[in-house]
């Protein structure tokens, strides 16, 4: 394992819980995290005040009886607090469940009957009846906290009197193949697993990625500790990587809560390196597109001309003087993007592939490098990660060093590595049924080009369903040419048409369909979404009620299964019908606005000209999926 860029050897730490008083013993002066504060501010922690926090929180743990291998769970807590937290479960070397804000009662129900924790932070009171009802179940249950009545300061308070040694001997203690995390992702089923991570998965995913990105922390000035900007949450596998790869990296980390206002700490912590999802850098780009225009049509057209260039510009493999003059034309606009993400950005990591193909090169082609990696809980996060100076766009990069990928006839992604997870917590039979051999099944397919890049496709299953076949050698697929033009469709919507939207609408997500072709450069789509699918997708996926449907139509994760059904149709019909721009609508087609006939078929010319400005965009700007 390489030594980490700028930071700690992970081979030299015995767990995670050494990874705060590695900071504290060689810088204990330097800035370790920037605390968020109110409008917008953040305030400098420095290693040495993080270190007495994060064993202040150990000793109450210990305090009220948390035994080496117990599970914590903290749920509804974020930020700079859930960061503490969870290095403070690993210096007592307990296991950190970290459970999503917006869980339901019913799913931390489930997940406290599940691990049965010995401890149970609340980020408020949401929560709180919940665990009170699963609590008289929960005999091992020793201590609850809620952070919005006293802070962190009440979870020290039961080992403010407890001598120092009590954590040293913890850490003393402290393997590689120790449990430090029970990820439990979510299902459409509503079923809860818990995958477990150890120490080691956790420090090998970290290392692997810092050995990725050394060449964008070398941008970072000598002597100076990277910003780095983390949106991801701790619920996941790939935040907690993110989480350790910081400390590795001895850089300063800006956490972002719940509910933070992303804008104001972006520009306050102004971050070297942005690691976040896809959705952040959607508002960033949408914040942007409205101040122009509201400032005037003109400058949303420039605003619109200039996006427009920006993935051209990326997208072409040569660029010759022309190219280059015309994108400078626009160094305005693309400032302003840059000054947005808070002015030093030399990278912006987007995990799980959840930054859309047009977005990836627009960023990129405005002078803010982005790639973009992908994993899941169970493969420890990270299987794959650009490499920065040579990403290459809309696709999840090369796989990172130590891991291991095959494909299955299916295109089924199989990983194997020291970040794998050990299995899932009280279900032997699940974690067996989820490999073949030493191989993990992901249940997602991808395809792997000649340069060793991933790119992802469709879901195939969930991630624990028993195996058919075994994985085969890694079938590599030449990349796809440019599309064809669609051919001129009569009056009458040909088959391949039809065909196209029987099968998209197949999936559960979306209720009708209407594909476009006729005098157009290419096929494009216009989607609506299922009124009831819509709102049992809300619950399973923890989405807040208060949520219109227009905000649910730009979740990310939402517009990656619609994504995938629309590729999914595509693999059904020739390429030339191969729909290459869709527009998601808020409201189904009906026929009290004249859209529908009555034997539910739309009136295709009426739809036309009703959403023309919808159409016209998918042709007039990269803003194709949206």
């Amino acid at each position: 394992m390489a030594k980490s860029p700028r930071g700690a050897a992970p081979q030299r730490l015995r767990g995670l819980g050494d990874l705060a008083y590695h900071h504290g013993d060689q810088a204990p002066r330097q800035e370790v995290y920037l605390r968020p504060e109110p409008q917008g501010a953040v305030a400098p922690v420095g290693a040495r005040e993080f270190v007495a926090e994060v064993a202040a929180v150990a000793k109450g743990l210990i305090g009220v009886g948390v035994a080496a291998g117990d599970r914590v769970v903290i749920a509804g807590a974020t930020g700079y607090a859930a960061a503490v937290l969870v290095q403070a479960v690993w210096v007592a070397r307990a296991v950190a469940v970290v459970v999503e804000p917006a869980a339901s009662a019913d799913r931390l129900a489930r997940i406290l009957r599940d691990c049965r924790p010995a401890a149970v932070v609340l980020g408020d009171g949401r929560h709180a009846q919940a665990v009170a009802r699963a609590g008289r179940e929960l005999t091992d249950l020793a201590r609850v906290w809620r952070l919005d009545e006293e802070g962190l300061a009440a979870l020290a308070r039961p080992g403010a009197y407890m001598d120092s040694t009590a954590v040293r001997f913890r850490r003393e203690e402290q393997e590689h193949t120790d449990p430090a995390a029970l990820v439990y992702t979510p299902t459409a089923t509503g079923q809860v697993r818990g995958a477990v991570l150890t120490h080691g998965a956790l420090l090998a995913g970290a290392s692997a990625v810092l050995e990725r990105l050394a060449p964008a922390l070398e941008r970072v000035e000598e002597g100076e500790a990277p910003t780095v900007l983390v949106e991801l949450p701790l619920s996941g596998a790939g935040g907690l990587v993110a989480l350790v790869a910081c400390a590795l990296a001895r850089a300063r980390v800006c956490p972002v809560g719940r509910g933070a206002d992303e804008d104001a700490l972006l520009r306050a912590a102004a971050p070297h390196v942005v690691v976040c999802r896809g959705r952040l850098l959607s508002r960033v780009y949408a914040r942007e597109r409205a101040i122009a225009h509201e400032t005037s049509w003109d400058n949303l057209n420039a605003f619109t001309t200039a996006t427009d260039l920006a993935v051209r510009f990326d997208q072409s493999p040569r660029k010759g003087p022309w190219r280059r003059v015309s994108r400078a034309m626009y160094e305005w606009m693309y400032s302003r993007m840059r000054d947005a993400l808070g002015g030093r950005a030399v990278l912006v990591v987007c995990a799980a592939g959840t930054a859309e193909p047009w977005l990836d090169h627009f960023f990129n082609g405005a002078g803010v490098e982005l790639v973009q990696g992908w994993g899941t809980d169970e493969s420890g996060g990270v299987v794959s990660l650009g490499v920065p100076g040579r990403r290459r766009g809309a696709t999840a990069g090369p796989v990172l060093p130590g891991v291991e990928v095959r494909l299955a006839g299916d295109g089924e992604v199989y990983v194997r590595g020291p970040g794998v997870f050990t299995g899932y917590w009280g279900d032997e039979a699940a974690g067996r049924a989820a490999r073949w051999e030493d191989w993990l099944a992901t249940g997602t397919a991808a395809s792997l080009d000649d340069s060793g890049l991933l790119t992802l496709g469709r879901r195939l299953r969930p991630q624990a369903a028993p195996l058919a076949a075994a994985p085969r050698q890694a079938r590599r697929t030449a990349p796809a040419g440019p599309p064809r033009p669609a051919p001129q469709a009569p009056d009458q919507v040909p088959e391949p048409a039809r065909a196209w939207e029987r099968r998209v609408c197949g999936h559960p997500l979306i209720a009708q369909a209407m594909l476009i072709g006729r005098g157009r450069p290419y096929p494009a789509a216009l989607l609506t979404l299922s009124a009831d699918q819509l709102e049992y997708w809300r619950l399973v996926n923890n989405r807040p009620l208060a949520w219109s449907r227009e905000e649910l139509v730009m979740d990310a994760e939402l517009a990656a299964e619609v994504r995938a059904a629309v590729v999914d149709a595509n693999s059904g019909v020739e390429p030339a019908w191969a729909v290459r721009a869709f527009h998601v609508l808020a409201e189904e087609f009906s026929p009290t606005g004249g859209l529908v006939l009555p034997d539910g078929r739309l009136r295709r010319d009426a739809v036309l000209r009703a959403f023309a400005e919808e159409i016209e965009s998918l042709y007039r700007t990269p803003q194709a999926g949206r």
